[in-house]
């Protein structure tokens, strides 16, 4: 039995002190439980049985069993030291679970779900035959009951002793998780310590969020069957969930005490009901005779303004139970780009805003909010699941254009917005796009093709930057000013070219002398777009015919195009 085994079960049992297993402090019983099993020295979480993960999860007294079909017993007659079915039977002695895998239904602050928790107790969560049929049941009543699905994993890999047979599992429970994206259910995958082999490789990295405790562990292979096999040297900290994390490989790390909360954020975000109707006047300006004529070059550097709202800052001040998602699931997470589901004056929504930051070590750190091909592979995955789940889109674009190195090359990034503009031109559910400062290029466009678009009175939107126009047409920097005046970037001319749809007013003197009303603004502006939205029958065809117009002799109505497709 291992240190962190003796752990688990003296927590349990319940008597004495506990060491930890990270630190070897003592900690006594009934405090290690009350702490849901973390040590208070290290922070270190412990493995829990489980029972023990659905009361951490759960809101009390709500679990309710969730049958479980019966699955095939020892069908290759397996021995290795001992008999299968001896092992079976010691299993389920020592844990009083009929297999790896409790399925139950329950509710998290209120909100009803089913949960599949493993149980590495049991042959080490091993997927056989009986635990694949059990998480399948648990797919299927989350469909039976059109709500949705938490697995908690905690597994060595597919079972041995069952051959092909467990093999197969991976395909089955595959499966049923396509049966819950096909009905628009939410899933949720929490991994804990080890998650590994076939169920990393199946159900566990299907889900539309992973969250992972700290220091657990995921993979495909562990890293001693890694150094034995290629006798690799492995990095620091790896297949850890903060080595995960940095990958773009989970959405989060969460500490265990908060886990409850976090979970019951997304359900959240997934069920609200529809927001309310936007009282009072129209709060967005359609008339370019109302804005007021500004030099190009006040508008550049009004848009680039140190202090202006981020993206970040908007979503802090009026998005409501933010739950930040990260990764493009492909090996990397760009810090340029951020976003997650919210609900918006009462209207649940996926956010995605491009992200700079106010000071230079944030600057640096978000790449000065250029995106990678990674940031727009995981806008992308968010825009596909807020599409799964129903969700209007809301983003937010404050880009100088997107990363032009080396690395970004090597990693497609062509092709990593033509795909975000393909996917976003495809989405059955609202978008709603809000230029908040600066629109460079199609690094700002790869979030800008909104049923509606908008853009901040101070903003600017354009196919390059001054400074680059100025280079390639001016031949030096020098014209800077001159391209800005000719591209016609700021508010006016672009709500006059049909660009925008709208501008959001700014306080006096730019967003930055007043965040607050600036970013209140925008958000009047986002709840009164969704709400004119909401009527829409056919978001798609809205969009596509909103950008079908664009560089014609004379704009092409919704009536005309409706009529030549009659």
């Amino acid at each position: 039995m291992t240190a962190t085994d003796e752990r688990a079960s003296g927590a349990a049992a319940g008597g004495g002190f506990i060491a930890c297993g990270s630190c070897r402090m003592l900690v006594y019983g009934k405090r290690h439980r009350r702490l849901l099993g973390v040590c208070p020295e290290c922070g270190a979480p412990s493995r829990l049985g489980a029972g023990e993960r659905l009361d951490a999860l759960l809101d009390p007294g709500s679990a309710v069993p969730v049958p479980v079909g019966a699955a095939a017993v020892d069908p290759l007659g397996f021995t290795d030291t001992r008999p299968y079915p001896e092992r079976l039977a010691r299993a389920r002695a020592d844990t009083g679970l009929d297999d790896a895998v409790a399925v139950v239904r329950g509710t998290v602050q209120g909100h009803p779900l089913v949960v599949a928790v493993m149980d590495f107790r049991f042959l080490g969560g091993s997927l056989g035959s009986a635990a694949g049929e059990a998480v399948t049941a648990a797919a299927e009543a989350a469909l039976a009951d059109h709500t949705p699905l938490l697995v908690v994993t905690a597994s060595g890999g597919a079972r041995m002793q069952e051959g092909a047979l467990a093999l197969m599992q991976m395909a089955k429970t595959s499966a049923a998780m396509a049966d819950l994206d096909e009905a628009g259910l939410l899933t949720i995958t929490l991994v804990t310590d080890p998650t590994y082999g076939g169920v990393s490789a199946s159900f566990a990295t299907l889900s539309d969020v992973i969250l992972a405790e700290p220091g657990a562990r995921m993979g495909f292979a562990g890293a001693r069957v890694i150094r034995q096999t290629i006798n690799q040297e492995l990095p620091e900290g790896f297949q850890t969930a903060e080595f995960l994390l940095r990958h773009g490989l989970v959405d989060g790390v969460c500490e265990r005490g908060a886990l409850r909360g976090a979970v019951g954020r997304l359900l959240a975000a997934a069920s609200s009901p529809p927001g309310e109707e936007p009282a009072g006047p129209d709060p967005v300006v359609r008339s370019p005779e109302r804005l007021p004529e500004r030099s190009p070059d006040e508008a550049v550097r009004l848009a680039r303004h140190i202090d202006r709202p981020t993206g970040l800052d908007h979503i802090g001040l009026w998005a409501e139970g933010f739950v930040e998602l990260h990764g493009d699931r492909a090996g990397e997470d760009c810090p340029a780009v951020v976003g997650g589901p919210a609900t918006v004056a009462g209207t649940p929504v996926m956010l995605i805003a491009h992200q700079k930051g106010h000071t230079t070590t944030e600057l640096v750190r978000r790449n000065f909010g250029m995106p990678s091909p990674a940031g727009y592979r995981k806008a992308r995955r968010l825009m596909l699941l807020a599409a799964k789940l129903g969700l209007p889109v809301v983003t937010l674009i404050d880009t100088p254009g997107a990363y032009p190195g080396v690395s970004a090359e090597e990693q497609g990034q062509s092709n990593a917005i033509a795909e975000c503009l393909r996917t976003m031109a495809s989405l059955p559910v609202p978008i709603v796009s809000v230029v908040t400062g600066e629109g460079g290029s199609g690094g700002a466009l790869a979030l800008g093709m909104g049923n509606t678009v908008l853009m901040c009175e101070n903003a600017i939107y354009s196919v390059i930057s001054p400074e680059g126009c100025a280079a390639i047409l001016w031949k030096g920097p020098d014209g800077a000013s001159k391209a800005a005046s000719a591209l016609r970037l700021s508010a006016r001319p672009l709500l006059e070219l049909g660009v925008v749809d709208g501008v959001v007013p700014e306080p006096e003197g730019g967003a930055h002398t007043d965040p607050s009303a600036a970013s209140t603004a925008v958000r009047d502006a986002v709840a009164a777009a969704l709400a004119d939205l909401e009527s829409c029958a056919d978001p798609r065809a809205g969009r596509r015919r909103r950008f079908r117009a664009f560089g014609q002799a004379a704009p092409v109505s919704d009536r005309s195009v409706e009529e030549e497709v009659l």
